[in-house]
């Protein structure tokens, strides 16, 4: 094992405010399918971060992340 070191592999991200759509977003783990015994992500924390960088912020992802990552259908237009 970890020793205690193991801080997780998934945990759920909530956004509040005007700009974010409402509702759930990507589909609940399956507690049945681990991952070495964590739970296997849905969605890629960067993503959501990317997208709140490029379309709400107005800053490159790219530059604050170090690469390219697709957006999630997350705010509002």
């Amino acid at each position: 094992g970890s020793k205690g070191t193991d801080h997780g592999t998934a945990a759920p991200m909530l956004l509040v405010g005007g700009k974010v759509k409402a509702g759930p977003v990507g589909k609940h783990p399956d507690l049945a399918d681990l991952n070495m015994g964590n739970l296997k992500y849905g969605t890629d924390f960067r993503r959501v971060y990317a997208t709140i960088l490029d379309q709400w912020l107005g800053v490159s992802s790219k530059d604050v992340l170090g690469g390219k990552y697709e957006p999630v259908e997350i705010l509002k237009g």
